[in-house]
């Protein structure tokens, strides 16, 4: 696609202010294009899960808009990630996942090793004296391939910064959680009506819990939130300066309850109606132990503390383990995580959400939306990785029958991406202190990589 000149200095033209995010960003087929060509090749991003490739030979094939790549274990502590294409006539040698000797090109025959080395081309000697045809020039093309935490991220910019220099802040935070310790309990990848950054921003902030989930409040405790912005990354966080976790929202009106019913009620909630992701069903039996355990006129920090305490011991009993975490870390990794551009994570001792969004070929109005929990397991104890798959443009219709918070999320996404359309929205009004992460991802994106003054001024001397 051939983006006109005049499209591309409109586009960036556009201001992202703490208060404003043009709509372009998210309905602009150009917009869309500009990062294929200025932002995905040059981003770490989340192509698997090691757990997802134990063995020698077990691959994930994974795609970008047009780009494929086989990601695969070539020895029992490496991992590569290859371009997905016979350097022949340009077949894709993989689809989804599974376990080769052997990359084969079914189209005439050509292989390649595990380690990307060229082992068949079918009468090679008919090349005899062509160029370009040494086994140098015929291995697979690599991309950088890094490991944190249990997941495999590549990056098609050769000259990346390391991948753990890019996730700065994040990587801080998020570590002492042991996300590499857990292993999927779900697995499932919708096709969403609505632009890859709008479904992902359903998750990055919590100001629209009130409205959107509003049967949560019951026991959430203040839900005001505050939101920070680090480097490309964001996180929120909820300070619970007007009543603590476990008790009504302040929204409600409601008088303060006995702390102990308000926790274990929190729990038995989401695991009910977000039953697939975060806490697990451990967590929600262990916190019932408070209503003989604790006491009604404790503090809050001491009730808090027996909770973690409780399911701490239900972890340990069964050999899943538990991470060192101090309440600092805690309060430091708060809520919720975006990892720049397209992984959001909700992070908690015995389990974690992951939500991992792409653009969906060319329309910026769909995008292809995954969602993981993982959680702690004994060794040996792991259910096998049940992919399930939505992608029929209904589909995703379907996933109240799993879970009720993420059906009303979804319901939002539809109807944003149709709203933004209109002649009358000039643009996200997003809150300020909120939604802060949000705005910085819209200003990293443009300014760091779609719209760099070295690209703007080409653009105006063109």
């Amino acid at each position: 696609m051939l983006i006109p000149k005049e499209v591309e200095a409109a586009l960036a033209a556009e201001t992202v202010r703490d208060d404003f995010i043009p709509a372009s960003g998210y309905i602009s087929p150009a917009f869309q294009q500009l990062e294929y060509e200025r932002m995905w090749n040059k981003v770490w991003q989340v192509a698997c899960r090691e757990e997802e490739i134990p063995k020698v030979g077990d691959y994930v094939t994974y795609e970008i808009g047009n780009q494929s790549f086989i990601v695969v274990r070539t020895a029992p502590d490496t991992i590569k990630s290859y371009y997905n294409v016979c350097l022949h006539r340009g077949r894709r040698l993989t689809a989804n996942c599974g376990h080769a000797a052997k990359f084969h090109c079914n189209y005439h025959g050509w292989q390649w090793n595990l380690d990307g080395s060229i082992a068949r081309v079918l009468d090679r000697e008919d090349w005899h004296g062509c160029s370009s045809m040494n086994d140098d020039d015929l291995h697979l093309r690599e991309t950088r391939c890094e490991t944190w935490e249990g997941f495999v991220f590549i990056n098609m910019d050769m000259n990346a910064e390391p991948l753990i220099q890019y996730l700065g802040a994040a990587a801080e935070a998020l570590t002492p959680y042991e996300y590499g310790k857990m292993r999927f309990r779900f697995y499932a990848t919708f096709r969403l009506p609505c632009n890859w950054k709008v479904a992902p921003e359903a998750f990055e902030e919590g100001y629209h819990v009130a409205a959107t989930h509003p049967q949560v409040l019951e026991f959430m405790g203040d839900d005001y939130t505050r939101s920070y912005a680090h480097g490309k990354h964001g996180m929120f966080m909820y300070p619970y300066e007007r009543a603590p976790f476990g008790q009504p929202s302040p929204r409600l009106n409601k008088p303060p309850r006995d702390l102990r019913e308000g926790i274990i009620g929190h729990f038995d909630q989401l695991t009910r109606q977000l039953p697939v992701v975060l806490y697990t069903q451990r967590d929600a039996a262990a916190a019932r132990r408070l209503m003989t355990e604790a006491s009604a006129d404790e503090s809050f920090a001491s009730v808090i503390g027996k909770t973690l305490q409780f399911q701490r011991e239900a972890a340990l009993a069964e050999g899943a383990g538990w991470p060192d975490l101090t309440p600092e870390q805690m309060a430091r990794a708060g809520a919720d995580w975006l990892v720049f551009p397209n992984l959001v994570t909700l992070p908690y001792p015995d389990g974690v959400i992951v939500y991992r969004s792409r653009p969906d070929g060319d329309n910026p109005d769909s995008c292809i939306y995954d969602v993981w929990g993982l959680q702690r397991y004994s060794p040996g104890s792991e259910p096998a990785i049940t992919r399930h798959q939505f992608m029929g443009k209904e589909d995703w219709r379907g996933v109240g029958e799993v879970s009720i918070i993420l059906d009303q999320d979804f319901k939002n996404m539809e109807q944003v991406q149709i709203g933004m359309k209109s002649f009358g929205f000039p643009g996200n009004r997003p809150n300020p202190v909120q939604e802060l992460a949000i705005v910085n991802k819209h200003r990293v994106l443009r300014e760091e990589y779609l719209f760099r003054s070295d690209r703007i001024d080409a653009v105006n001397l063109a």
